[in-house]
C-alpha cells in the first residue's frame, strides 16, 4: 500500500464519519492529506495529523476527533493497528498483505513507476546554461549542466511539458574579440590583451585555416568575420558534443543574435511599451523597473540607438513567453545573484506575475581538488577548468551524480579521488553497488530456473522487509515534491537512504533457496521485492542521468 493509497482510505473513513452525522466539519472535509513515516519506526508504519488540523473545525478535542477516526480505520482489513499519540497524531500499522501488493505494482509499472501528475501540463521553459561560443565550458556550466538536465527529468516525470533550452551569447564584443584572437593566431601575431589566450585558439585558428580554403587571402577587414563566423560554428559543435557525452540534452539552443536579426528586440519593446513601463531621458529609451523592486530602472536603447544586453534579455523573455511557456526557469551562476529583481522585474513590466511566470535559481560556486590542491588551470583554455577535463578526471557518473547530490544554492567542494574511489563510503558507488547486486541476484534467480508466476504479499511480514516496501512507497512523493521544490538532490539522497534499507534486507532475509532447497513461496515473493528495488534504484538514477550498471 502506497502512502497514497492510505490517505484515501483515511478519506474515505472521513466521509463516512460526516455522512452518517458522526462530524461536522466546518468548511468540509479536505480533498486531500498526506500521510508520513514516522521518524520512530516503533511508532507504526505512517502517522498523520489530521484530526488536529479537524478536530477544532469539527467543534472537538482533536484526540476526541482521532479516537472516533481511529475506530473507523479498525474496521479496514488492510490496517492492522491504529493508536493515538500526544494531542491527536494517529499512528498505523498495514497488513502485511497490503503492504506487499507494492512490490508487484512497481514490477509491473517498471520505467514508468515514480511518475505522477502533481505538475501536469505545466509548460516550462527552463535555460540551464548561458554561454559564449568562444571557448570550452567550464566548471559552472559543468554544475548546471548536471542539475539542469537532472532538473528536467524531474519535472517531466512529475507531469511538466519541459523544454531545455540552451541560451547561446553570440552578439557583442565578446564575439568579435574572438574573431580577433583567431586572425592573429593564425598570422603568428600577437593575440590581443583583452583577447582570448587560451592554447585552444591556437589549435583552433590552424584548424580554420586547414578547413576554410582562402581565409587567410580575404581582405584584412573581412578576415576577423570570418574566423569569428568559423570559430564560431566549431566552438559550438564542441559545446554541444562535450554536453551529449555528458548526457545533458538541450531542445532548443537560441541564439541572442537571431533575437536582433528578427526584430525581436522590436517586437518586445512595442509589447512593454502597451504596458506603460518604459519611458525616453537623456536620449535613451528606458525601462521602469523600480516599480517592481529593482535598484534602479534599466536602459533598453542607448543615446547612440544600439540595445542593450538587458534588452536582449527582455526580449528573450517576452519571445519564450509568446511560445506558450507558462514559466520561466533561470539557471544563473552567482555572480549573476544582481539578476534575480531585474528578470523578475521584466516579468512584471510584461504583465505577467513575476512570482509564478518566472523563476530564478542561483547556484553557488564549485572546487575542484585533485591530490589535495584546488584545481584551478586548464590544460588547453589556460584560465579555467573545463568540461572536458572534468570529465576526463572523474567520469560522467561520478561527477554527475555529486554535482546533483547537493543543494544548488550551497558552495560545493569535490574531491576527484574521494568522488572515484569504489567504496561503500562513495555515495554514487554505494547506489551503484546496490544496483548491481540487485541484477546479480535477478541473474542467479534465472540461471536456477525460478519464475516469478506467483507472488504471495502477505509473505513479506519481516520487519526489513516491511521497512525496504515502505521506501520503495515514498518514490513517487519524492519526485513529486523534488520537482516542486526545483531540488533534484532530495532524489539522490532518497537513492541512498533505499540502498540502505535494501543492504539491511539482504542481510536479514535470505532470497535464493541453499542448495538442494526446495524454491519455496517466500522465495519468489523476496525476488519481487528484490525486482521492484532494482526498478525503483534504476528509474531513479535515470533521473538524475546517471548509468545503473548490471555488473561491478
Amino acid at each position: 500500500m502506497t502512502p497514497e493509497q492510505l490517505a484515501e482510505k483515511i478519506l474515505q473513513a472521513l466521509a463516512a464519519l460526516a455522512a452518517d452525522g458522526t462530524i461536522a466539519v466546518e468548511g468540509g472535509l479536505p480533498g486531500e492529506l498526506k500521510v508520513e513515516r514516522p521518524k520512530n519506526p516503533e511508532h507504526g508504519d505512517y502517522a498523520t495529523n489530521v484530526a488536529m488540523q479537524l478536530g477544532k473545525r469539527a467543534g472537538m478535542n482533536p484526540r476526541a476527533f482521532a479516537e472516533l477516526l481511529a475506530a473507523k480505520l479498525q474496521d479496514d482489513e488492510a490496517i492492522t493497528e491504529v493508536s493515538i499519540a500526544g494531542p491527536g497524531f494517529l499512528n498505523l500499522r498495514v497488513a502485511a498483505d497490503a503492504q506487499g501488493k507494492i512490490a508487484q505494482s512497481i514490477v509491473d509499472a517498471g520505467p514508468a513507476y515514480g511518475s505522477t501528475d502533481a505538475l501536469h501540463g505545466l509548460a516550462v521553459n527552463l535555460e540551464f546554461i548561458s554561454a559564449n561560443p568562444t571557448g570550452p565550458l567550464h566548471l559552472g556550466h559543468t554544475r548546471w549542466a548536471a542539475v539542469g538536465d537532472a532538473l528536467a527529468r524531474v519535472l517531466t516525470a512529475a507531469g511538466a511539458k519541459v523544454t531545455r533550452e540552451f541560451y547561446i551569447n553570440d552578439r557583442g564584443n565578446q564575439m568579435d574579440k574572438f574573431g580577433e584572437s583567431l586572425k592573429a593566431a593564425a598570422h603568428g601575431q600577437p593575440i590581443p590583451e583583452d583577447g582570448y589566450h587560451g592554447e585552444y585558439i591556437g589549435e583552433l585558428a590552424q584548424r580554420i585555416v586547414a578547413e576554410v580554403p582562402g581565409i587567410l587571402e580575404l581582405p584584412v577587414d573581412e578576415q576577423s568575420v570570418a574566423f569569428r563566423e568559423a570559430g564560431y560554428e566549431r566552438q559550438l559543435k564542441e559545446q554541444q558534443d562535450q554536453l551529449e557525452h555528458f548526457r545533458t540534452k538541450f531542445d532548443v539552443w537560441m541564439s541572442e543574435r537571431s533575437l536582433h536579426e528578427q526584430d525581436g528586440v522590436g517586437h518586445a519593446i512595442e509589447k512593454l511599451r502597451e504596458q506603460g513601463h518604459l519611458y525616453d531621458a537623456d536620449d535613451a529609451l528606458w525601462m521602469r523597473t523600480t516599480d517592481f523592486t529593482d535598484d534602479k530602472d534599466r536602459v533598453l536603447i542607448r543615446t547612440n540607438g544600439e540595445p542593450t544586453y538587458f534588452a536582449s534579455d527582455a526580449a528573450y523573455y517576452v519571445n519564450k513567453r509568446e511560445r506558450g511557456f507558462e514559466v520561466c526557469m533561470y539557471l544563473l551562476g552567482a555572480d549573476h545573484h544582481g539578476y534575480v529583481n531585474r528578470l523578475k522585474a521584466i516579468a512584471a513590466c510584461a504583465g505577467d506575475d513575476p512570482e509564478h511566470n518566472i523563476e530564478i535559481l542561483i547556484g553557488q560556486l564549485v572546487k575542484i581538488l585533485k591530490g589535495g590542491e584546488e584545481m584551478r588551470l586548464s590544460k588547453r583554455a589556460g584560465t579555467i577548468v573545463t568540461l572536458a577535463e572534468l570529465v576526463e578526471e572523474g567520469g560522467v557518473d561520478p561527477l554527475r551524480y555529486t554535482l546533483c547530490r547537493y543543494p544548488v544554492d550551497s558552495p560545493l567542494t569535490l574531491d576527484i579521488e574521494e568522488m572515484t574511489k569504489q567504496v561503500s563510503e562513495n555515495p554514487v558507488y554505494y547506489v551503484q553497488y546496490a544496483h548491481a547486486r540487485l541484477a546479480s541476484i535477478l541473474r542467479n534467480a534465472d540461471e536456477l530456473g525460478i519464475k516469478l508466476d506467483e507472488f504471495e504479499p502477505g509473505l513479506l511480514s519481516h520487519e526489513r522487509e516491511g521497512d525496504l516496501l515502505r521506501a520503495l512507497a515514498e518514490f513517487p512523493r519524492i519526485v513529486a515534491t523534488s520537482a516542486e521544490l526545483r531540488e533534484p538532490h532530495r532524489v539522490a539522497r532518497y537513492l541512498e537512504d533505499t540502498a540502505s534499507a535494501f543492504h539491511k534486507f539482504y542481510d536479514s532475509c535470505r532470497v535464493l533457496p541453499r542448495g538442494d532447497e526446495e524454491v519455496e513461496p517466500v522465495h519468489k515473493a523476496r525476488l519481487t521485492l528484490v525486482s521492484a528495488t532494482r526498478t525503483v534504484l534504476a528509474n531513479g538514477l535515470d533521473l538524475l542521468g546517471v548509468s545503473a550498471p548490471e555488473r561491478m
